[in-house]
């Protein structure tokens, strides 16, 4: 374990230098945010009885969401582990004494860590000075808020098992991105809009895959939209999706690597 942490920490602070590269993905994600919270205020203006979140909820959904988005996004982190597949690179790793997976997983979660601590306090310290309604509101009690402290990392180990599958299936396709695991697992982990927000019979199937216990579940959490027995529920669905996909993820990487092909010299 202490060669895994020791490599996290390298990555961790070679993540740290890209500031540049930060300071334009923070005015990027408070954009973003902004702009989204406005063209939901248009439709709450029309008829705020008609949606199942309340508008100050949801305005504290996209502000944490573009807060902590580097750790939730199932895109734009890993690409080294997919190009050491497809270029055949992956003949080093297997050299070196260490568990490809274990490797890519700490390495994974360096690189969201590093990138959510350049960006994150910029944006929660401008989202809570903002003038109401586009005010970020802090959760409503201490286990509210120790829940969604619970929720988060629990949230990133979940998508970096499902991006580690996304990235093993390199293994098969030889494409160095594949949209359709990035498309479907942003949708239903409500990365476009909140599941709550969903049809009903979707919703309630959304609410059981193993995207819910991605950015879904910290971030309404942290809203107001689950709380109580239902967020500690939720978070224990959280961890039997974890357990899922890492176990998952580790099989597919035992069966990939036995049929592993490297040319060149």
């Amino acid at each position: 374990m202490k060669k895994y942490i020791a490599l996290f920490r390298i990555r961790f602070i070679n993540g740290l230098q890209y500031r540049a590269a930060a300071l334009a993905g923070l005015t990027t994600q408070f954009a973003w945010g902004f702009m989204e919270i406005l063209s939901f205020s248009a439709f709450y203006r029309a008829n705020p009885a008609a949606f199942p979140m309340e508008f100050s909820h949801l305005v504290s959904y996209v502000w944490i969401q573009q807060a902590f988005l580097a750790l939730f996004m199932p895109w734009g982190v890993g690409g080294n582990a997919v190009e050491t597949i497809v270029s055949g690179n992956i003949s080093y790793d297997l050299a070196r004494p260490m568990d490809i997976y274990n490797r890519w997983f700490f390495e994974t979660i360096a690189d969201r860590v590093s990138r959510a601590t350049l960006r994150c306090a910029p944006i929660l310290i401008l989202a809570s000075i903002l003038p109401l309604p586009f005010r970020m509101k802090l959760p409503s009690d201490l286990f509210q808020f120790s829940m969604f402290l619970i929720s988060v990392p629990i949230a990133m180990f979940a998508v970096t098992a499902y991006c580690l599958i996304d990235y093993m299936s390199a293994f098969y396709t030889m494409s160095r991105y594949n949209a359709i695991f990035v498309i479907v697992a942003d949708f239903f982990a409500g990365g476009y809009i909140p599941i709550p927000f969903f049809p009903e019979p979707v919703r309630k199937i959304a609410e059981l895959l193993p995207f819910a216990a991605m950015q879904n579940m910290p971030l309404r959490i942290y809203s107001g939209d689950i709380a109580g027995m239902d967020a500690v529920y939720g978070i224990g669905l959280q961890l039997f999706w974890v357990t899922v996909m890492i176990a998952f993820g580790k099989l597919l990487m035992r069966r990939s690597l036995k049929r592993i092909v490297t040319q060149g010299g």
